[in-house]
């Protein structure tokens, strides 16, 4: 099963990602950039969900050093409220793979996250 972390200091929005993925993902969270980076370290998940508004370490910053670590490979899909005008292309710079707006659109995430770590497998029933 291919592991997301997802890092979100909102628990309403923590807790609606987790109920999407939980049933296809192993999940890991975070709730700051720094404790982002100690778990994708540990961890090496396949994908990365970052919210860039964060207390401690912001997710500009945290998505920064992951992508000029050795985790660099990993990709990180931003989803957050920052829909201003030049948002997504400052997410990129920062290194971001892909970028989402909230409220997110559960079907535009699950395309996103099948871009990046193919088909969900079939679970077996029973």
């Amino acid at each position: 099963m291919k592991k997301i972390l997802i890092v979100e200091d909102i628990g309403l929005n923590l807790d609606l990602l987790v109920q999407i993925l939980e049933d296809d993902f192993e999940l890991l969270t975070a709730g700051d950039g720094e404790k982002a980076i100690e778990v994708a370290t540990r961890e090496r998940p396949d994908l990365i969900l970052m919210d860039l508004s964060l207390p401690r370490l912001d997710g500009w910053e945290a998505t920064r050093r992951l992508k000029s670590s050795e985790l660099k490979d990993i990709p990180i899909i931003v989803i957050t409220a920052h829909a201003m005008v030049g948002e997504e292309e400052r997410a990129r710079e920062c290194g971001c793979d892909d970028f989402m707006t909230k409220p997110i659109s559960i079907d535009l995430l699950m395309d996103k996250i099948e871009r990046f770590l193919g088909p969900l497998e079939e679970q077996p029933l029973g």
